[in-house]
This record gives structure tokens, C-alpha cells and sequence, in this order.
């Protein structure tokens, strides 16, 4: 026999790993695949019509710079603020001032966010923004650990409210305190509501939650985002009321720019009173500081520096002239004084000699005048003379009356010269003092000034500060106020259905992989010759759910022909030479019980006595024997089990027909189950027994016992002239193959070849071109009921 391993019914390039089989795998479990479509599909269509409506609101600010600071401050901001990575520190930083909780809390505040509206509709509660009534709490943040809520229905006498546990109160519209019956809000018609009969149908549910919490979840929803090289914000939320988002969008926006406001109103406000405070103080400074320069004018004598340093030095320069005209006048008056004592011959005095005494020049004039006339007197008269003596004596006391007023006069110019000196000193002193006074006075004034011009600078200050606070620019600019898109964020069509088509297909694709990843078992006749080359594979039964066996002789099913192939394989791969004139020995076994190897063989040796061979089925598996029960034989007749032990001696009468109209075909059943089998088998009986059948048969067709569960296989696996070894697919395990390879390998078993039983048991007619060619494939899938097909 050649051992070769040949490709029989078809041949293709194997790879390692073939795609398209592993597509095909899934494809022909389409009808899944397109059961689990439609149905996410119908989830999707569902979820599109009752899942809430999400809308996505956005909003435009642009960050002013010159708002940031105040005039105060601005110049010394502006230096810093020059540089673009504080200005991109800055917006940063104003994103973090909006979604600051202290801000949404007043957003929470002002909008009575932490008391949701919704209404029924198809079914489900939507979310509203302005119900026909308003609801205020009166319970303690504290209390509130859970959302609270209630159901409201509009009622023609009052509001109908039932609670979580099924309490219902009614409250009058006109009531006005709603705590005597327990609630923890207040409740009443809003102001635009004029008839209530238009909300008699609807309901609606109030959820009551703490700020705090609110809060909370409004600083996640929102989201603040900056475009690259940009100051404009944007500021987007998502939710189902288009009117509550924009509500919402807008009060952040009115909030955060009056908190930039009040910021630098209050800058400015604490300006003003450091500027009140340091008021005050320079005020007193300038005081103190008026009062020590008019103290050093006052203790200096001074007015102004420069017209008392000119009239000092005037005082100066006349005390000095004055002094100097006196002391010249002492000079005169002395040279007189000594003249007149000198004199004893009634001489004439100097007269007109500069002094400034009119009196004593009026004397001088008049002694001078006797004099000149004694002169003349005594030129004629007598020294004894009564008119000269009388002359005498008058020159001699007018000489002492000059001597005495000459004497009083340099006293008098004594005292006069002592004044002017004293005058001129102190003029000069006064001259002297004049530069550090000056100094003095200089010191004050500077000081003066330096207080003077920080008054001045305050006063410039306060009135900036006043009109920044007056009129304080806005924080931002608003670009664009809370403006939601027409179409909603979610749900999608785009979206649903085509995620809801690819979750269609990849949940069975995922049952499907784990349920191949995790199956051990062989399914198909790439996976043999991947495991186990060097073994054949000489044909592959497909899977069939009611013929199990052959009709008779001129049967033209796929069934029929799948085996005729069969047979046609294994006699090419026996070869009989021309001079064998025995039948052959063909044992088809299996690994462990179910495999199918009992009909494999029973309709592989109907499909050959349908071509005119003699043959004879024989039922060698003598410890579980199913062979009868396809044929409907009794389990206890003679067969093999009687033959081998001896009690009968020959075989041929105890044989079965298998085709009616075939004599062709014979069936030796197995007999009653001995205990002895192994012995049984390996004795000379079975080989008397098997070249018997040779010489009467063309092939003798024995169905063994399963290879793994008992040695009867292998004790007369000697005489077989090729063993079929059945693998079905989708119940024979891969570790199978490696026991059937040892057996090939170890020589324990003879020309072993698989044989692919119930293959496509899952979806048979891909093998239509195969078997019959089409035709009978066709003709039995237009017969079946389309969920047959399926």
C-alpha cells in the first residue's frame, strides 16, 4: 500500500492561518447575527423614542485686560501683564473663579437650581424650566440627605402631592403656609397661570435636593474650554431643558462679571479710606510742620529770607558810615579842644574845620570875631586899656564856654559813636546768622513740600479711586450669550443605530469567539491536516438529521454518494494487485464511543455492495454492539462472539441481508457479549474467521471497538488492510489527534486514514457542489421550512 498523504476530493494551498475559513465559521451563523440586528435595533429604535433629550447650550466671553485693575494699580499691572505667559496665567485663572463653588452657589441661589421640574410625557419624566407653579423649600439644608421627591397634579380645587412613599396631601391654591401639612416646601400657581383646567392631565414631579449638592454636580456638567492664541471662553452645558441651560449659562456670566465689578469696586472702596486715613495724618504733619516755621521766624525775627538779609546789611553798612562820620567828628573836635587850650595870645581859632556842631562853630565865629577886634583895638590903645581888657575877658570866657561845649560835644559824639557800634555789631551778627537760618528755614520748606505734593497726589488719588468706583467697567465682554443647538447632542440617529447594528453583530461575535476559542473539538478537515499531516484524510460524511443509512441499491441521495466517494477513496488508496485474488480487511474505529464509526461502517459497506461487491459487514465491537440497531435485528443472535468462541463453526448461515434486493451484502452481527474479549480476539479463531470471509468477500467490513476505552482494537488491528479511523466534527476532542498520531506513529494500528464524519452539522448545504452536484442538495432545501433553512 502507498502511504502517501493525498488530497482526494479537492486541493487547495493551506496557510496557517486561513481567513476565509475563519469567516466562514461566523457566516454560517448568519441567522444570529441578523436576529441579534433587528433586535438592538428595535433597543435603539425604543431608546430613540423614550431616552431623554440631551442638548448641548454654549456661551462666548472674552476676558477684559483693562478690567483686571484698577487705576490705581494699573500702571504697576501693566508691567506684569506684558509678559503673554502671565496673560495666559490670568485666563487660567479666571476659569478657575467660574467654576469656583462660591459663584455656582449663587447661580444655585439665584436660579433655584436645587429644585428640578419635570413632566410626563410617553411615559417618562422630562425635564421642564417654567411648570405652572412655583415651589420654595422651608426645610433645613441640613435635612437633606436624598433628592426628595413628589408627584403634583393640578386638581379645580388645589394641588394634588403624593410623596416617595405613597402619602398624598392636598393643598389649596389659595393657602398660603403649606407647613401645617407637613411638606417641606411651598407651593403655589405661578404668576402667568389663569386656568388651571389646561394642566388638569398633566403630572409632574418636583425633586428637591441640598445646594450644596447642586452645586456640585453644576460644576461637572459644566465645561470651560480656550482656544489656542484666543482670550474668548467657552462655556458649554449639557441638558435636557433648552431654556434652564441658556437660564443657567447667562446667570454665570452675570455673576462672574458683577464679582469682577464688586472685586474692584472694593479695591477701590479701600483705597478711598487709606486715602481718608493718610489724610488725616499729613493733615496733622502739615500743621506741625506751618507751626515750627513760623516759630523759627518768630524766634529768628525773620519774614523773608532774602529782603531781611538786604535790609541786615543795609542796618550794616549805615551803622558803619555813621560810626566813621563820628569818629571823625571826635577828631575834629579834638584837634579844636587842643587849639583852643593852646591858645594864650587870643589868637584866631579855626573856624569851618568840618565839625558838625553849629553851635560850636557859631562860638568859634564869634571869638573869632574879638579876636580880630582886640587885634585892631590894641594897635591904638593902652594894654590897660578898659575896652581892651573888657575884650580880654570876653575872649578868655568865650575861650572856656568853647572848651565846655567842645567837651559836651565829644561826650555827646562819644555816646553816639558807642550806639553806632553797637547798631553795627549787631547788624552783623544778625548778617552772620542769616545762612543757617537759612538752612533751617530750607529744611521745613522741603519737608513742606514733600507733605504739600503727597497731598496733592492723594487728593489726585481719591478722585480716581471715586470716579473707578462710580463708573466700574464691566469684567467681560459677552460675545455670545446661552445659545443651545437646534439639533440634539444626544440621542443620535447617526449614532444609535449604527452603534446599535455594530453591538448587534459584535455580541454573538463575541459569544462565537469565546465559544470557538474555549471548543477543543475538531471541526472540520483543516484542522486534522494542521494537527496531523502525515495521517489522511480520505473523505469527510456530511451531517444528515433522518437518512442515516442507505434506501437501497439505486439510492442517489447525498448520503449515497458521500459514501460511494468514500468507497472510491479507500480502494484507490488499498490498491489491489491484479494477482490478489482475497477481499480486504477494513476495520473502522474510533476514538471513544459516539463518533458514528457503527453506521460509518454499515453505510460504507452498503455504498459498495451498491456497485456489485461482495460484502460483509461484520460487528467486531463485542463489549457495547449497536450494529443491530439500525437494522433491526435481534441483539442476541450468533455472530462473532459465538464463532470465535467455538460454538459454531461456521459463519455463513448466520449472516443477515442488508439490501433486500441485494444478495450482495451480508451482516455477521457481533452475538451475545462474552467476557472474555481480549482472549477471544487473540486467539486462532479470529484469523480462521477473517481469511474465511476474505476468500467469500470482495471486503470485509468490521466494526471495531473505540481505541482509547478498550485494547480490542489494537489486538487484531494486524489483519486490517487499512483502518478508518472516524472523527466528527464538533465532538471529537483535538487531544484525540495526539492519541491517534501516537498510534500511527508506534505502528499500533495499519494504515491508518480519517475519515470526517457529520461534518456541516450545523449548516450542510455549503457542501452542495460536493456531494450530487446540486441538484438533490437544491431539491432538499426547497422542501424545507425556512426556519429549517435558517
Amino acid at each position: 500500500m502507498n502511504e502517501k498523504t493525498y488530497v482526494l476530493d479537492f486541493e487547495e494551498d493551506k496557510e496557517s492561518y486561513d481567513i476565509k475559513e475563519a469567516i466562514a465559521k461566523y457566516v454560517r451563523f448568519w441567522p444570529w447575527f441578523l436576529g441579534m440586528v433587528l433586535l438592538f435595533c428595535a433597543i435603539a429604535f425604543a431608546y430613540m423614542k423614550y431616552a431623554p433629550v440631551i442638548y448641548k447650550t454654549e456661551a462666548k466671553i472674552k476676558i477684559l485686560e483693562d478690567a483686571m485693575k484698577t487705576s490705581v494699580v494699573k500702571d504697576v499691572i501693566s508691567i506684569a501683564s506684558a509678559n503673554p505667559n502671565n496673560r495666559l496665567l490670568d485666563i487660567q485663572n479666571q476659569i478657575k473663579v467660574i467654576q469656583s463653588y462660591r459663584l455656582l452657589h449663587n447661580v444655585v441661589d439665584e436660579l433655584h437650581l436645587d429644585i428640578e421640574y419635570q413632566q410626563l410625557n410617553n411615559l417618562l419624566y422630562k425635564q421642564i424650566w417654567e411648570p405652572p407653579f412655583t415651589v420654595r423649600k422651608n426645610i433645613s439644608e441640613d435635612k437633606i440627605n436624598e433628592p426628595l421627591k413628589f408627584e403634583v397634579k393640578l386638581t379645580e380645587t388645589g394641588f394634588d402631592i403624593v410623596d416617595e412613599e405613597g402619602t398624598q396631601y392636598n393643598v389649596p391654591y389659595n393657602e398660603a403656609n403649606t407647613s401645617v401639612y407637613y411638606l417641606p416646601f411651598k407651593i403655589e400657581l405661578a404668576e402667568s397661570i389663569t386656568n388651571v383646567k389646561n394642566y388638569r392631565n398633566d403630572s409632574f414631579k418636583v425633586i428637591i435636593d441640598s445646594k450644596r449638592k447642586t452645586t456640585l454636580k453644576l460644576a461637572k456638567k459644566l465645561t470651560i474650554t480656550t482656544e489656542a492664541n484666543s482670550e474668548v471662553l467657552n462655556l458649554s452645558l449639557l441638558g435636557e431643558s433648552k431654556q434652564r441651560s441658556e437660564q443657567v449659562l447667562n446667570s454665570i456670566i452675570n455673576n462672574f462679571n458683577q464679582d469682577g465689578i464688586l472685586d474692584r469696586q472694593l479695591v477701590s472702596r479701600r483705597t478711598l479710606e487709606v486715602i481718608e486715613k493718610r489724610f488725616v495724618y499729613l493733615s496733622q504733619e502739615l500743621d506741625s510742620i506751618e507751626a515750627g516755621k513760623q516759630n523759627l521766624k518768630q524766634e529768628q525775627n525773620i519774614s523773608f529770607i532774602q529782603s531781611d538779609a538786604g535790609a541786615n546789611l543795609q542796618r550794616k553798612t549805615e551803622a558803619e558810615s555813621e560810626a566813621l562820620k563820628l569818629e571823625t567828628q571826635v577828631s575834629l573836635s579834638n584837634l579844636l579842644k587842643k587849639t583852643v587850650a593852646n591858645e594864650a595870645e587870643y589868637n584866631l581859632l579855626p573856624a569851618d574845620i568840618g565839625l558838625a556842631n553849629s553851635g560850636l562853630n557859631a562860638m568859634v565865629s564869634n571869638y573869632n570875631n574879638m579876636a580880630r577886634e582886640r587885634q585892631k583895638l590894641i594897635t591904638s590903645v593902652g594894654s590897660n586899656h578898659p575896652t581892651l581888657v573888657k575884650l580880654s575877658k570876653q575872649l578868655e570866657l568865650s575861650k572856656l564856654n568853647i572848651l565846655s561845649s567842645v567837651n559836651n560835644y565829644e561826650a555827646q559824639l562819644a555816646l553816639s559813636l558807642r550806639k553806632t557800634n553797637q547798631e553795627k555789631n549787631s547788624a552783623g551778627y544778625r548778617f552772620s546768622r542769616l545762612p543757617e537760618t537759612e538752612r533751617m528755614l530750607r529744611s521745613i520748606e522741603r519737608q513742606q513740600s514733600i507733605k504739600e505734593n503727597l497731598y496733592l497726589l492723594l487728593l489726585q488719588k481719591r478722585e480716581e479711586a471715586t470716579i473707578d468706583y462710580a463708573s466700574t467697567a464691566p469684567t467681560i465682554k459677552v460675545i455670545e450669550y446661552g445659545l443651545t443647538n437646534l439639533d440634539p447632542l444626544w440621542p443620535k440617529p447617526t449614532v444609535v443605530f449604527p452603534v446599535s447594528i455594530l453591538l448587534g453583530l459584535l455580541l454573538p461575535f463575541l459569544v462565537f469567539y469565546i465559544r470557538f476559542s474555549t471548543d477543543n473539538n475538531i471541526h472540520d478537515r483543516s484542522e486534522i491536516e494542521q494537527l496531523n499531516p502525515e495521517i489522511p484524510v480520505v473523505a469527510e460524511i456530511p451531517f444528515f438529521e433522518k437518512d442515516k443509512k442507505f434506501i437501497d441499491v439505486n439510492d442517489r441521495s447525498v448520503l449515497a454518494e458521500s459514501f460511494r466517494i468514500l468507497g472510491a477513496n479507500v480502494t484507490h488508496l488499498l490498491s489491489p494487485e491484479e494477482t490478489d485474488e482475497t477481499g480486504k480487511v477494513i476495520f473502522v474505529t474510533s476514538a471513544v464511543k459516539g463518533e458514528g464509526k457503527t453506521l460509518l461502517a454499515l453505510n460504507l459497506s452498503l455504498a459498495y455492495a451498491s456497485i456489485g461487491k461482495r460484502v460483509l459487514l461484520v460487528g467486531g465491537d463485542l463489549r457495547n454492539p449497536t450494529l443491530h440497531t439500525y437494522l433491526g435485528l435481534d441483539k442476541n443472535s450468533q455472530g462473532l462472539a459465538d464463532y470465535l468462541a467455538g460454538k459454531i463453526k461456521d459463519f455463513e448461515p448466520h449472516t443477515f441481508e442488508g439490501f433486500k434486493a441485494n444478495p450482495d451484502h451480508k451482516i455477521f452481527l457481533s452475538g451475545a457479549v462474552p467476557s472474555n474479549v481480549p482472549v477471544l480476539l487473540s486467539g486462532k479463531n479470529f484469523e480462521q474467521f477473517l481469511e474465511e470471509a476474505k476468500k467469500e468477500y470482495d471486503y470485509v467490513i468490521m466494526d471495531t471497538a473505540p481505541t482509547m476505552l478498550v485494547t480490542d482494537t489494537l489486538l487484531i488491528a494486524k489483519h486490517a488492510d487499512i483502518t478508518l479511523f472516524a472523527v466528527r466534527a464538533g465532538v471529537t476532542d483535538k487531544n484525540v489527534m495526539k492519541f491517534s498520531k501516537e498510534l500511527n506513529k508506534s505502528k499500533k494500528v495499519k494504515n491508518m486514514v480519517y475519515v470526517m464524519n457529520a461534518v456541516g452539522q450545523v449548516h450542510a448545504g455549503k457542501l452542495n457542489y460536493g456531494y450530487g452536484y446540486g441538484y438533490e442538495m437544491e431539491q432538499s432545501e426547497k422542501s424545507k421550512k425556512w426556519f429549517k433553512k435558517a
